[in-house]
């Protein structure tokens, strides 16, 4: 049998890459971001929701790119995806942990 330290190690580790699948795959608006806009006659700065799918080129056209500089996490946004991808699964991993220690 495995131990109970491996099952809860296990659960984490395939937790977290499963998040981070569907995190970097289906365009989920759920972290905050600011947008870098240079336009020819201005310089602009818009804080929205991003999926981090638009941080590897997924769901992002030419249109809708034309006047982005670049784009960025906020320390909101930073919060947000390791609460996601690494606190969650740790809270699973450890709430089994303590369950299968009994």
């Amino acid at each position: 049998m495995t131990s109970t330290k491996t099952k809860a190690l296990a659960i984490f580790v395939v937790t977290s890459l499963l998040l981070a699948i569907i995190f970097c795959v289906v365009p989920i608006n759920l972290f905050d971001s600011q947008i870098h806009y240079i336009e020819p006659d201005r310089d602009y700065i818009v804080e929205a929701p991003l999926s981090l799918a638009n941080y590897i080129g997924l769901y992002t056209d030419e249109s809708s790119m034309e006047f982005v500089e670049s784009f960025a996490l906020t320390p909101k946004g930073w919060f947000m995806l390791v609460a996601f991808i690494f606190g969650f699964p740790a809270l699973l991993a450890y709430r089994i942990y303590l369950k299968d220690r009994k």
